[in-house]
């Protein structure tokens, strides 16, 4: 242990072992990640079970209709990846679409903001090619403290405070999971999303419906995801709901299904710094466009 910094003083503790080390920004969902190495599985898998916790303990900061850059190196071919789960703009979010809203700003929040969720089929794509355990192992820990609830953190009760009137007056469905008991939620209290657990718990039947093959649970979750219920019910809430936006007028969501069916997940093998601007300028030479 011969790098370990000898003040006995500091607010970024350095972590040394001789088994693994998972960090996050939460406590839980950083157990979850080390009790997935503790049962054998792998980096990934640790990654892919801490990310859906967070999801969980942490809403005010990421879960499921989100988006994520991955970055990963694979010690068996020594290659550095990208799993770009960045969302896309939906097909219809046109800017013709958006002026004929009288509007010449994208409203920061609402539905109109949506982007086409990339965060679930990026885990999925590193479980499946990288990770060795189950769906139900990477999933089971979240559905846990979803159902069975979790300390809300004061970040958490701070961001819910500062959107309560939002929630009350314009977006119901939220102020029925955040504001349980028509309150606020204190911080330290038992906190429960039920509605996430049980869509966690339908999406696992699925995948485990497709047999005892671990990559098929995974192809049928990401089919049931961008195919089946989650997908039909994105699609028609966007239609049906008019939701208030920073604008100040509520829109409807441009969102659908198909974005969600058809949106396109790319891999990347990462370059040294410097590279991708070289490229990205060749290759728009070669199309005809200009860079500034």
């Amino acid at each position: 242990m011969k790098n370990i910094n000898p003040n006995p003083f500091t607010t970024r503790p350095e972590i040394e072992g001789t088994f693994g080390v998972v960090t996050s920004t939460h406590w839980i969902a950083t157990a979850v990640g080390m009790a997935t190495l503790e049962k054998g599985g792998n980096a990934f898998d640790a990654a892919v079970a801490t990310a859906f916790t967070l999801q969980v303990v942490e809403p005010h900061l990421n879960g499921p209709g989100g988006d994520v850059p991955v970055i990963l190196n694979d010690v068996r071919t020594g290659n550095t990846e990208v799993i770009c789960g960045q969302g896309p703009a939906p097909a219809k979010a046109t800017i013709a679409h958006y002026r004929g809203l009288g509007l010449d700003m994208v409203p920061g929040t609402g539905l109109l903001a949506a982007c086409v969720p990339g965060t679930f089929d990026a885990w999925m794509l590193l479980l499946r090619d990288y990770g060795t355990v189950r769906l139900a192992d990477v999933l089971t820990p979240a559905i846990g403290y979803a159902s069975q609830g979790h300390p809300l953190v004061e970040r958490a009760h701070a961001t819910i405070a500062s959107v309560e009137a939002l929630f009350r007056q314009y977006w119901p469905t939220s102020a029925a999971v955040y504001l349980p008991a028509g309150k606020v939620p204190e911080t330290g209290t038992l906190f429960t999303n039920k509605t996430l657990a049980e869509t966690y718990t339908r999406l696992l039947r699925a995948a485990e419906a497709a047999g005892g093959d671990r990559v098929a649970q995974i192809e049928a979750a990401r089919k049931t995801w961008s195919q089946g219920f989650i997908a039909e019910a994105i699609d028609r809430f966007c239609r049906t709901h008019a939701v208030m936006d920073t604008s100040g007028e509520p829109h409807y969501g441009v969102l659908t299904g198909d974005d969600l069916r058809l949106r396109p997940l790319h891999r990347l093998q990462a370059r040294p710094v410097g590279a991708g601007a070289g490229d990205a300028a060749a290759a728009g030479a070669a199309q005809g466009l200009r860079f500034r």
